[in-house]
């Protein structure tokens, strides 16, 4: 076994342990979990996209929103959480229109915020929460670790080949089925009765991590990058390993919110909405 595979080995077992552990726990020690990740996401971001070199303030301004965001995450009233993300989103874009700052600071703040406030709020802070993020977890994982394995059993017609030319439609596909399937196991270990609605939000969850991956490779690609950063030794960055994971809390955020606007009804937890209870 060659040093950069044991190297790997051994960087996945700490992080997967430390996952774990900080989702059975829940409360503060998620949030700070989050938090961490939004931050460092937010550090690859701004170094990929060079934001620092096109705009110190604009810089300056981006680390100062996340710093809020996180404290609050951490140690704020849960309902300020929204309603402080929009308004440092908000003020980014009107800076960015009227100063003339750089779009991706904005898509810093966004992807970077948004990452820490969905993985909080789908672990919420009762027992449903954590199967949620279990669910979440196996259906994102299950996806990335097949898609990869069917790819390149398979082959066939490239998914996208000028984003990222290692994936094909096979991979896809198998990544789904394999998703899906996944979440439904981790359903039935704790519900007995899972309906259409579970398999629904499943597959709604693989596809979008899948296309969280190739949003990631876009980036990648756009500034001319192999790793969003050398942080996880033998892994490359924290982007490169929650970019579907990221896109999936996405999807189940946004699926709640749009619930509850909808006036189909209140979501009191979005572990109580994922499954439907």
């Amino acid at each position: 076994m060659s040093r950069e595979l044991t190297l790997r080995i051994y960087s996945a077992i700490v992080l997967i342990l430390v996952v774990l552990a900080a989702t059975w726990i829940g409360g503060i020690a998620f949030r700070v979990l989050a938090a961490v990740i939004g931050l460092l996401v937010y550090y690859e971001w701004s170094k990929m996209t060079q934001l620092a070199e096109h705009n110190l303030r604009g810089h300056a301004f981006g680390w100062f929103s996340m710093a809020l965001i996180a404290l609050n995450l951490v140690f704020g009233p849960a309902d300020l959480t929204v309603p402080l993300f929009a308004g440092l989103v908000v003020t980014a874009a009107l800076l960015s229109i009227f100063g003339r700052w750089s779009w991706w600071q904005v898509g810093g703040i966004f992807y970077s915020g948004l990452s820490a406030i969905a993985l909080s709020a789908i672990r919420g802070e009762d027992s449903l929460g954590f199967v949620a993020m279990l669910f979440v977890f196996v259906v994102v994982w299950s996806t990335d670790i097949l898609a990869y394995f069917v790819g390149r059993a398979i082959g066939g017609p490239k998914l996208a080949p000028r984003i990222s030319p290692g994936k094909t439609w096979s991979g896809a596909i198998g990544g789904t089925v394999a998703g899906v399937a996944g979440g439904m196991i981790v359903a039935l270990m704790h519900f007995q009765d899972v309906g259409i609605w579970i398999l629904t939000v499943a597959l709604a969850l693989s596809v979008s991590s899948q296309i969280g991956d190739l949003f990631e490779s876009f980036i990648k690609r756009r500034f001319g990058v192999k790793d969003s950063s050398n942080l996880i030794p033998g892994h490359g960055g924290v982007m490169d390993r929650v970019d579907g994971l990221v896109f999936a809390c996405f999807a189940a955020f946004f699926l709640a919110v749009g619930f509850s606007a909808s006036g189909s009804g209140s979501v009191v937890s979005l572990g109580a909405f994922l499954f439907g209870i």
